[in-house]
């Protein structure tokens, strides 16, 4: 179905509209689309007038691919000026089929089929305006709901905002902990390693050299040891400050600065005279409730930290008790030494039979007192030659040495072989000391015989050099150990001497080493010995054994005693024995 009009004048234009908008109406196009179809039609049709002459409107309805048809409004000009001007317009919607109701629809040619149409047209509208005011309240709804979202949102950023500040105040304060985490356990490491370095030597002269080592410079500037006499004060050799004066005398930790320190401990005193720019920390050295003297430190930045201040104050303590050990070992060290030497005999003379001995105490270590050495006769005319060992060092094993010492030169007035008085020393440590042992090598060589006999308990085997060079190890089985809880009795061994001979009695300080044992240094003894010549020996048994001593104990850091024997048979041993009248003039002179 098509209809066409002519349009020429309003009224021709406002009678298309309102048959455009029945016959939408009769072929069931919506309301909302008829008022669009209609409101674009006036339009397009005032612009039309605007401009002037004839235009024609088509409206036609066809069928589409839907169950919907489709009607069409088209406009053209019908002078061909106006169809220059302005080009066809057109507009579709969409409409069920019902063609044949709207060809029954008049034209409006009357007034009142024009007035029903405007009635209609302002049905239209109403319709239109109600769908407005619909979407309007939906507008507002969604103007409302987003509101509210905003709200919201802006709550959920300030929330996010909140949380991220929260979080970031706890990553920095987790930071911060781990910081002072580290710090402290830097400062415990320090404290650890410190303290160890510092108990691992007893000279006190190593403990201060070390003790300025360890702080200077990450915890100090400059540090000064001040160490009092045997705990008692005593006038400083350089003016100290008042403060450090003030620390040895009250115990306490001073802190002499312009400013106040704060430290933990720690009292505040006015600023040095001497370096009254310098903040300074005096803490007491101390140990067993008596004063050593004073460490004073300047801080390596402006001011003391709280927690290394602690830390100091720690690690003096533990200075002031390594300094303690130190002057106690050196002490007692002392002691000890002192009374081996005095202990040590004075080798006796025997014609044709000459005696060296050599006691050298360890270098490190409270490792004295132990090792012994001694020559004496016994009543037949024999002489008792005899080097020994007793276990552990210092004070405790110098006495026990003594003792073990004067028991042995008391068996031996009633004479007895090597071996029986080894056994009867074994029976005195026993009962003596349980939990003491000793090990002992024993010689008897008698001027008319020229056997050696010898009995050994637990002790380094004998080395003996004869006159052509040769070296032996008399290893034959010794005794166990002197002291130890077993009944034994030690076996005596002999051997035959020859003028030349030299027999070696020493403790294990001289051969062995930690990292080998002791068979390798016996090795080395044996070969040191053999190097020399009968007559060198005769010559000079005392230079020969610090010549056979260099070379064994150049290598060693001898942290054990050494004891060293040479018994040595003159080459002209038996023309040495005779009285003087009858020996020959040359060794008469």
């Amino acid at each position: 179905m098509t209809r066409t009009w002519d349009i020429t004048t309003v009224t021709d234009a406002a009678r298309a509209r309102i048959d455009t908008a029945r016959l939408a109406a009769a072929y069931g196009v919506p309301g909302l689309e008829r008022t669009r179809l209609t409101a674009a039609l006036s339009a397009h049709l005032h612009q039309c007038l605007v401009e002037g002459g004839t235009w024609r409107l088509d409206l036609e309805a066809a069928p589409a691919p839907s169950e919907d048809g489709l009607l069409r409004a088209v406009v053209t000009s019908c002078d061909d000026t106006g169809a220059e001007r302005r080009p066809p317009w057109h507009m579709t919607v969409a409409c069920p089929q019902g063609g044949d109701a709207a060809d029954t629809v008049p034209a409006a040619d009357d007034p009142e089929t024009l007035a029903e149409g405007l009635l209609g047209a302002d049905e239209d509208t109403a319709l239109v305006l109600e769908k407005l005011a619909e979407q309007e309240d939906l507008v507002t709804s969604h103007r409302e709901e987003l509101h509210q979202t905003n709200q919201g949102v802006l709550a959920l950023h300030a929330e996010l905002d909140a949380a991220g500040q929260a979080q970031r105040e706890l990553f920095a304060a987790e930071r911060a902990a781990r910081r002072e985490a580290e710090t402290a356990r830097r400062r415990l490491t320090f404290l650890a390693d410190a303290s160890a370095v510092l108990t691992a030597s007893l000279n006190h002269d190593e403990i201060v050299r070390r003790l300025r080592s360890l702080l200077v410079p990450e915890y100090a500037r400059s540090v000064d040891v001040w160490l009092l006499d045997g705990g008692e004060e005593e006038l400083p050799s350089v003016p100290r400050p008042a403060a450090a004066v003030t620390a040895a005398r009250s115990g306490r930790p001073q802190y002499a600065a312009d400013h106040p320190g704060g430290l933990p401990g720690v009292d505040d005193r006015p600023p040095s005279t001497a370096y009254p720019s310098v903040p300074l920390l005096c803490i007491p050295l101390s140990a067993r409730r008596t004063a050593l003297g004073v460490l004073t430190l300047a801080p390596s930045g402006a001011r003391w930290d709280a927690d290394d201040a602690v830390m100091l104050i720690e690690l003096t303590r533990r200075a002031g008790i390594a300094l303690d050990n130190a002057r106690r070992f050196e002490h007692n060290r002392d002691i000890a030494e002192t009374l081996q030497r005095a202990l040590l005999t004075d080798l006796p003379a025997t014609p044709g039979l000459q005696l060296a001995a050599r006691y050298l105490p360890a270098t490190s270590g409270l490792n004295i007192g132990g090792d012994w050495y001694d020559a004496f006769r016994q009543p037949d005319g024999s002489l008792i030659t005899v080097i020994g060992d007793v276990t552990g060092h210092g004070l405790h094993a110098a006495v026990m040495m003594s003792q073990l010492r004067t028991a042995l030169r008391a068996y031996a007035v009633d004479g007895g072989t090597p071996g029986q008085l080894l056994t009867r020393l074994h029976i005195f440590l026993h009962h003596l000391q349980p939990d003491l042992y000793a090990t002992a090598v024993i010689a008897r060589f008698h001027p008319d015989d020229p056997t050696l006999t010898w009995a050994a308990a637990g002790h380094p085997p004998p080395v003996l050099r004869t006159p052509d060079g040769q070296v032996h190890t008399l290893d034959a089985k010794p005794g166990a150990m002197l002291g130890i809880p077993v009944e034994q009795r030690i076996r005596d061994h002999t051997v035959t001497l020859t003028p030349g001979s030299t027999l070696a009695l020493y403790t294990d300080g001289l051969v062995e080493r930690r990292a080998e044992g002791i068979d390798p240094g016996i090795g080395r003894l044996a070969a040191a010995l053999g190097t020399f010549r009968s007559a060198d020996l005769d010559a000079d048994l005392d230079g020969s054994a610090d010549l056979l001593l260099n070379p064994l104990l150049k290598d060693s850091e001898r942290d054990d005693d050494v004891c060293l024997l040479l018994c040595h048979l003159h080459s002209r041993a038996a023309e040495m024995a005779r009285p003087p009248q009858s020996r020959p003039a040359e060794l008469s002179r």
